[in-house]
């Protein structure tokens, strides 16, 4: 975020012009890079791991993430046979070959499993008839279904031969997760010496009860090797929480939204293709149908994320967006620079704050186009 207002002026997909004005509306839009989720399952309807998921599918799911500023997003597939799991990865490569839009949006496809633990509680809503242990054939076909666009993979380390696991895909430039996990520390020492780099929705995906130490969320949290990205919806985390991973991690937490298709939509019980019958509250608490103590993803998309962590005094504005957009990037290796230049084709928000206390999106550029203009 810049933390001040600019005023800029595209032309043709690039900026033309950056002034600074002298005096501006308290109501004038913040300009602010696009943001980047990397752990979207869905929203508004509109779910990867569905069985009819189409190319049309992706392309409404990417335009309705305009709307929540989200520019760059990782399409998280989870926990399925390997024929499902196959269908999804197709349909997204198909997508991002056929329209150049999508294919500037998706960064990368994030594989959630199914290589995590079979324990109630750490395996979430992920279903245990298909948890299965860390196989490199296995992945290989995925990521030739995928056309080499998964970029980021969440596992356990607690199987057998993880560390090699680890190893190979880490070689071929994938990116590997902890998470869903019911490792011991030392499985997950190992996992870090192997080359795992991050914690997926850390806190989360988890036992009920916990031994207060040694244990595999500590052990996570204390290693400076590994990101730690974090769901900060009110319902996953308590505050208390997320202040320590902000004091322990600074930069390398990282806001996600794990938002599921059910985001955005009427409260009610719903049956999903992954979790089964789930259970959206009035206050958007998704849970499993079974077990309201079992989450089942999000329904709070980045954007809602962020005014929760400013309005809660747990942030501000600058750090809570630079958690969602700047630290992403920074953590996939991609190009991070704070200043907009003249030639730029940039991703970049133009954000408001409304009455209510919430941020809302004016204005989504992608690349430089203007993909979203909020209606008065």
């Amino acid at each position: 975020m810049t933390g001040k207002h600019i005023r800029l002026t595209i032309r043709e997909g690039r900026i033309a012009e950056v002034v600074e004005p002298e005096k501006v509306s308290d109501d004038a839009p913040l300009v602010a890079p696009g943001l980047i989720d990397l752990q979207v399952n869905g929203y508004k309807g509109m779910d990867v791991n569905a069985p009819l998921c189409d190319m049309n599918d992706i392309r409404r799911l990417t335009a309705v993430l305009w709307e929540t500023g989200v520019t760059t997003f990782f399409p998280t597939v989870i926990t399925n046979s390997e024929e499902a799991i196959t269908f999804s990865l197709r349909t997204l490569a198909h997508a991002c070959r056929q329209d150049a839009m999508v294919d500037a949006s998706v960064g990368g496809i994030h594989l959630e499993g199914p290589f995590v633990s079979p324990e109630d509680g750490p395996r979430g809503a992920h279903d245990r008839k298909w948890v299965r242990p860390p196989d490199w054939e296995v992945f290989c076909r995925w990521q030739e279904a995928a056309e080499g666009r998964i970029r980021l993979i969440t596992l356990s380390p607690e199987w057998p031969n993880s560390s090699r696991f680890i190893e190979r895909c880490v070689t071929s430039g994938v990116k590997v997760a902890i998470g869903h996990t019911a490792a011991t520390p030392e499985q997950i020492r190992e996992a870090v010496a192997a080359g795992a780099t991050w914690s997926t929705h850390w806190g989360n995906g988890a036992h009920v009860m916990l031994p207060r130490h040694p244990n595999y969320l500590w052990e996570q949290l204390a290693a400076d090797e590994l990101w730690t990205s974090f769901i900060a919806d009110g319902h996953h985390l308590p505050d208390a929480v997320i202040r320590v991973i902000l004091r322990v991690k600074g930069e390398k937490a990282v806001l996600v939204s794990d938002v599921v298709a059910l985001g955005g939509m009427p409260p009610g019980q719903y049956r999903t293709p992954v979790g089964g019958e789930v259970v959206l509250t009035p206050d958007n608490r998704l849970h499993l149908a079974h077990d309201e103590r079992l989450l089942a993803g999000s329904a709070c998309p980045l954007i809602d994320a962020i005014s929760r962590l400013v309005v809660r005094g747990l942030a501000p504005i600058e750090t809570a967006w630079s958690m969602a957009s700047v630290s992403p990037a920074r953590y996939m290796g991609w190009p991070v620079n704070g200043k907009w230049r003249v030639g730029d084709s940039p991703d970049l928000v133009q954000v408001i704050w409304a009455n209510e206390g919430r941020l809302t999106i004016h204005s989504t550029y992608k690349g430089g186009q203007l993909v979203y203009r909020r209606v008065s």
